[in-house]
């Protein structure tokens, strides 16, 4: 079964090096999270899988990779200045700090349990303002983005032209994005720091719905085939009342989190909104011109937009199971190969020098296409459950046998069967089994 509960997920992977608290030496530091030897490269592969969805599978979009840091004017054009805020408000009895529109109750303090204690709402600005310049105080204003979107609307009219692309493609980003938080919760869920798995899909205006539902049924797949069940995931449209002031209709792919169901990823439609805006406040020209029609016009825009770190969680905690082997509980982690950090597990049956040179030879032959995790420490038994708890699908066992009949054991993760094979025919055998 998936994890019930959110601490099975944060101790493990405390335990095993996927997450841990930044700056945790120093008591720690709130809403940030370093990724450890196994996080960082699960992390790695979420957005390489989406990058192999949405760019390499596909003809009609590209990647490019935009600086985090930008001037006032770029959020000035999006409405970030003046519409990306959430409302605050305080409790006078309790002193904490809450979202209006996160409470149950508007008139009763989660904390404290006073009612009618809140101070009158104000809104409050997610982005982290900075200064660019060598002296404090005397350089230009700059903002770390809240979103990757904003990189992609600016460099449209360059990517059109060196591109050579014309809609309906799109422009895909993966990378940090900053938001002030007032209440980050959850783990990684949300965070003050997170990666992003941003794509625009620029349409002609008339097909704009008819990618929208294209691009709503392509995310919700992406999701399955990596692994997570159906129903565990369902696809929400907003209401009218939650529409960001450039969306004219969204809907947010959400997961079954143990609190509920909360968002992995939103899909709008932002309309012309962007392009129009920037063109204005810059001067340039953001639009398409049709050869066909020897028609101007600017593009719709469908927008595609993922969080990497809780999609990263929402992978882990549907992976996560527990079962019976020889009468003891086994952790597993039933990882899609393409996400698992280590897709093989090299394991000599001894560290004796007869034998290893032999096991870092098969590692050597293997790591040339997978990451590969080698482990000689503890009993064999003790190995094939650490790589079951890490997900690695695969582990490949190189015994005293094997230096008489070159061949190893390749042990399944999921299934736990063994299968002794010659060296030679190994990397072929991995590649069937793992798709890749």
């Amino acid at each position: 079964m998936p994890a019930t509960e959110l601490e099975q997920i944060v101790s493990l992977c405390k335990r095993r090096g996927f997450v841990y608290q930044s700056a945790e030496i120093y008591g720690g530091f709130r809403s940030t999270y370093d990724y450890g030897p196994l996080g960082s490269l699960l992390l790695r592969n979420v957005k390489e899988a989406w990058v192999r969805a949405v760019v390499q599978q596909r003809d009609d979009v590209v990647l490019i990779d935009a600086a985090v840091l930008s001037p006032p004017q770029v959020w000035q054009a999006s409405g970030h200045l003046a519409n990306f805020s959430d409302p605050l408000v305080d409790c006078t009895n309790c002193k904490q700090r809450f979202r209006l529109d996160k409470l149950d109750d508007p008139d009763l303090c989660p904390n404290c349990g006073e009612r009618n204690s809140f101070t009158e709402p104000r809104e409050f600005n997610l982005m982290f303002k900075t200064q660019a310049g060598p002296v404090e105080g005397s350089g230009a204003d700059a903002y770390l983005r809240p979103e990757t979107a904003q990189g992609m609307f600016t460099n449209f009219g360059q990517v059109l032209q060196t591109s050579r692309k014309k809609p309906p493609f799109g422009i895909a980003q993966v990378g940090k994005s900053f938001r002030n938080e007032i209440t980050p919760q959850n783990w990684i869920f949300r965070t003050r720091e997170f990666d992003q798995m941003e794509l625009e899909f620029f349409v002609p205006p008339a097909d704009s719905d008819q990618w929208y539902d294209y691009w709503c049924k392509a995310r919700m797949d992406w999701y399955t085939d990596l692994g997570i069940p159906n129903d565990m995931l369902r696809l929400r449209p907003h209401d009218d009342d939650e529409l960001s002031h450039y969306s004219t209709g969204t809907a947010d792919i959400e997961f079954a989190f143990p609190w509920g169901f909360d968002e992995l990823e939103g899909i709008a439609q932002r309309s012309d909104y962007d392009l129009k805006q920037h063109a204005e406040h810059s001067g340039e020209k953001l639009d398409y011109f049709d050869p066909q029609t020897n028609e101007r016009w600017v593009p719709y825009v469908i927008e595609p937009a993922a969080g990497a770190t809780r999609t990263m969680a929402a992978f882990l905690l549907a992976a996560y199971d527990e079962d019976i082997i020889n009468d003891e509980t086994r952790t597993v982690l039933r990882l899609h190969p393409r996400l698992a950090p280590y897709k093989v597990a090299v394991l000599p049956l001894s560290k004796k020098d007869t034998l290893t040179p032999l096991a870092h030879e098969v590692r050597k032959l293997l790591a040339d296409r997978y990451m590969v995790d080698y482990d000689e420490t503890q009993n064999i038994g003790k190995r094939y459950r650490r790589q079951d708890e890490i997900g690695t699908p695969l582990a490949v066992t190189v015994d005293f046998d094997s230096l008489d009949d070159n061949a190893v054991t390749i042990r399944d993760r999921d299934t736990t069967d063994q299968v002794r094979m010659p060296i030679d025919e190994l990397l072929a055998t991995i590649g069937d089994r793992l798709g890749f």
